[in-house]
């Protein structure tokens, strides 16, 4: 059987209807002398006509789209002036196979390579991640064997694509792409390397964080002393996202996150006290100053946290203080001041009802952010929903405990964090030697809900 065409779906369309092309040309807002053209073959269909041809015929948009690969780009010579707009109106339109198939046409020839990765980058922008996606791996294929640059950067950008709620995809992307980091241009290199120590960072990674920020702070360093010298000899280089000098502080910031993760309180302040050291700085514009206020406000508010997790419960009301008007400080902040209290029993019952509403309300954004962003404050809510639980069993409060480990448990499920779902059967199993009777059973209910909802089991009898 003959297969259709764009044309044939026209000629079709009008005589059903019993329009003429005139009349159509009003409709569609296409030269009539252009349509009769275009049913005739004697000229290509242009993107913008395709579009209009559409809406005159009262079709959705797109639905022609397939066709068109067929017509334009598979049975003819196929030139990026047609190719580039029909690339933006599929990813306008989430049209994501299309592209595929055009770009698998285009790398036939390498000449499509460069203006495949400026397309690329436009979509990064818009936002159009899986377009964008389709476009870097293509570029990458076809420059796999040439170690460039922008093989290089299609891998970063591929990298930041990835990341989201799942914590064995983000992995495996932090691996993928960490061979790569040698190959971007060097200023790139320290978003790169940021990115990188935050996504391990979140996974507890600390020996890849620890890498990549001592990688990031030797990387900056260099280029912060060659940047000053090359700036008195009026040279032009490509600029960083943030100014040099927060790179250096930031390596610092992260190696004492670390430490303290890792229970050295005193290596953790060794470096807060580092990046509490401006003196070397030598920029001084308003920007500058405003972010080494904040990185000094980040050590201050460091330095009582530590005492905090020391067990100095007298330095609570000020940490508390600190992060009530920094939403970015909220969360760690509190799951922290948590831990503390698990661990030397601090009664913190007046800080979770100071403030129930914004953990009530956290509950509910949290899944609205994106990118790695929203991985790195996906695990720490999961983790915090189970440090309040652990803290309500201790204080016998065991019916509000189940609702904060069923929380953590879901969040577990959903982003694939192992060591927490572990964490919170453990607590199911304290709950069940424990807990009353009536909480017990309430207990194996939510547990069968969450049994049937999330497809596993665990072993209650």
């Amino acid at each position: 059987m003959k297969q259709m065409t764009i044309r044939a779906e026209l000629a079709d369309y009008l005589k059903k209807n019993g329009i003429t092309i005139n009349q159509f040309a009003e409709v569609s807002k296409v030269n009539s002398g252009t349509i009769s053209n275009i049913m005739n073959g004697n000229r290509p269909i242009a993107m913008q006509q395709l579009d209009r041809i559409t809406k005159g015929m009262g079709l959705e948009e797109g639905c022609f789209y397939d066709m068109y690969v067929e017509e334009c780009f598979i049975h003819s010579n196929p030139n990026w002036r047609r190719l580039r707009p029909f690339l933006y109106r599929c990813a306008e339109l989430d049209k994501l196979e299309c592209i595929s198939r055009v770009i698998g046409i285009m790398m036939d020839s390498l000449s499509y390579t460069h203006p495949l990765f400026d397309t690329a980058e436009d979509f990064f922008a818009q936002g159009k991640y899986e377009a964008a996606a389709l476009l870097y791996r293509s570029v990458a294929e076809s420059e796999k064997y040439q170690h460039s640059e922008r093989l290089a950067f299609c891998q970063y950008r591929l990298f930041t694509i990835a990341l989201g709620g799942d914590q064995d995809v983000n992995l495996r992307a932090a691996v993928q792409f960490e061979g790569f980091v040698n190959r971007l241009d060097e200023v790139d290199q320290l978003d790169a390397l940021k990115v990188l120590a935050n996504t391990y960072s979140a996974l507890r990674h600390w020996d890849k964080v620890m890498v990549m920020t001592k990688e990031l702070g030797k990387k900056a360093s260099i280029q912060y002393k060659y940047n000053n010298e090359r700036a008195r000899k009026n040279g032009v280089q490509k600029e960083p996202a943030m100014p040099l000098f927060s790179y250096i502080l930031y390596s610092y910031v992260l190696r004492s996150v670390v430490y303290r993760e890792l229970g050295d309180y005193d290596r953790a302040l060794h470096y807060i006290n580092l990046y509490m050291d401006m003196s070397w700085i030598r920029e001084d514009t308003e920007e500058d100053l405003q972010l080494m206020n904040q990185c000094m406000g980040w050590a201050q508010a460091n330095i009582f946290l530590l005492k905090i997790l020391k067990g100095d419960a007298a330095m609570l009301p000020e940490y508390v203080t600190y992060i009530e008007d920094r939403k970015e400080e909220f969360l760690p902040g509190l799951f922290k001041i948590l831990q503390a209290a698990n661990h030397y029993d601090f009664n913190v019952d007046d800080i979770l009802q100071r403030f129930e509403q914004e953990i009530s309300d956290f509950r509910d954004q949290q899944r609205n952010l994106k990118c790695y962003n929203r991985q790195i404050i996906e695990d720490r809510y999961t983790f915090f929903m189970a440090e309040i639980a652990l803290y309500y069993i201790r204080r016998g409060k065991y019916e509000l405990s189940i609702k904060y480990i069923m929380d953590s448990l879901d969040n577990s499920v959903r982003i694939n964090n192992e060591s927490c779902i572990i964490k919170c059967v453990g607590m199911f199993e304290q709950l069940r030697h424990t807990a009353s009777l009536e909480t017990q059973k309430e207990y194996q209910n939510l547990l069968r809900i969450n049994e049937k909802k999330n497809c596993f089991v665990i072993d209650s009898a």
